[in-house]
């Protein structure tokens, strides 16, 4: 059944409206002829009707038609060879509450707790791998500016990378920081990998499904152009039917097919079970959860988030997340100058999880996504006392990671 026979219910409607009091919707269709007739046949039936976007990625497009349309009601709940779906909002991942974040000296030891210094040793630092960010943008930050080599905007489309909200920011650094305005103490596992930005939610950490579609469709477009080997999605939206039918998921398998990584938070409504969201549920991309290193070096004392979303997904009962990396108390870039702030969340476990899959892909250029993630999988380290709804496969270990993807030469 379309996802939209069930999402005609008034409330779900007025939460996908426009200030004019139009729905929001995303229609989609098996092939792209049938979308051209399908288009023309919705412009056609109303003169209210708008398309806002093309979604060529997922042979798709985004469009606002009056919650009254008798092309709305005809079409919601038919089967075949097109889809009709809410095109909803998607955020960032709410800051995790106080009382789920250990008291303590924000100090971050991310990096020696993942001993990331034996990689780096190898001469493997990211150098070649371009990683790209889905989410509010990059801020010309010291330890990163040097390394943007594209921008995409669909916000407010501006051709100069910047960030006015500095979620992306910090989760650019939290992937590729170099330290380099910290003399070294707080860098990202690739920190000499390149960076593109693709805006795609605004300066309150909010978009639409169809600005985020838009956004990875510009870095698949771009892949070759930028060497984008690893895609960085730290936002998440409430599933209300399985993958399959969900355009995020839709879309992020499309850039999997093409050969980029993609690194998806599974989010901060834990620690209850069945809270990851979209597109973190979809079973072929890469999900992950976070851990509390307590401050220390030390794995001996670390534990789970118990803000950090967990599995089985809603409506598929898939395992989720896949990994767990660090998330609490991370130390990384700001938007606001050469500065750098603290935060907690699966979207900074994410990015640093992603510079580790950069790091793979360093070692290894000739593996496909699916290889990386197996890898990634393989190589972590089973956290005693959590299961795999918490925590997946375990933590990630780039050494070990690393070791692996060289032995595939």
């Amino acid at each position: 059944m379309d996802p939209l026979g069930s999402g005609m219910k008034p409330e779900l409607l007025k939460e996908n409206m426009t200030r004019d009091g139009n729905v929001k919707i995303i229609i989609s269709a098996k092939d792209p002829k049938a979308l051209e007739s399908l288009k023309d046949s919705f412009l056609d039936s109303s003169p209210s009707n708008k398309v806002t976007k093309d979604l060529n990625l997922i042979n798709a497009f985004a469009a606002e038609v009056a919650p009254d349309s008798p092309w709305l009601k005809a079409n919601s709940q038919k089967l075949g060879g097109y889809r009709v779906s809410l095109d909803k909002e998607i955020h960032i991942p709410p800051e995790p509450r106080a009382d789920q974040i250990d008291p303590r000296p924000k100090l971050d030891v991310a990096i020696p707790t993942l001993d990331l210094k034996k990689v780096w040793d190898q001469g493997i630092t990211g150098k070649g791998v371009t990683i790209a960010l889905v989410d509010t943008g990059i801020a010309q930050h010291k330890d990163l500016k040097d390394r943007i080599i594209g921008f995409n905007d669909e916000v407010n489309q501006k051709k100069t990378a910047y960030d006015d909200q500095g979620h992306g920011t910090h989760c650019s650094g939290d992937a590729a920081g170099s330290g380099a305005a910290s003399s070294g103490k707080y860098m990202g596992p690739a920190y000499e990998a390149s960076l593109v930005g693709s805006k795609v939610l605004d300066a309150n950490g909010s978009g639409s499904f169809s600005d985020v579609i838009a956004g990875i469709e510009w870095a698949v477009e771009n892949k070759d152009k930028y060497n984008i080997r690893v895609m960085s999605m730290s936002l998440g939206g409430t599933a209300s039917g399985t993958y399959k039918d969900d355009p995020v998921c839709q879309a992020v398998e499309k850039a999997w097919d093409a050969g980029i990584v993609v690194v998806i938070a599974a989010g901060n409504s834990g620690p209850g079970a069945e809270t990851v969201g979209t597109p973190g549920m979809d079973p072929k991309i890469i999900t992950v959860g976070a851990f509390d290193d307590r401050g220390t070096p030390s794995k001996a004392d670390d534990k789970m988030a118990s803000f950090s979303s967990r599995g089985p997904t809603p409506y598929d009962g898939l395992t989720k997340p896949d990994v767990i990396s660090p998330g609490v108390n991370i130390m990384s870039c700001s938007n606001k100058g050469d500065t750098y702030k603290s935060a907690s969340g699966t979207s900074m476990a994410t990015p640093i999880a992603a510079g580790v899959c950069a790091l793979i892909v360093a070692a290894n250029p000739d593996l496909k996504p699916d290889q990386v993630k197996e890898i990634l999988m393989k190589s972590a380290d089973k956290m005693p006392g959590t299961g795999p709804n918490d925590e997946g496969a375990g933590v990630i270990n780039p050494d070990k990671a690393v070791k692996m993807a060289l032995a595939m030469k």
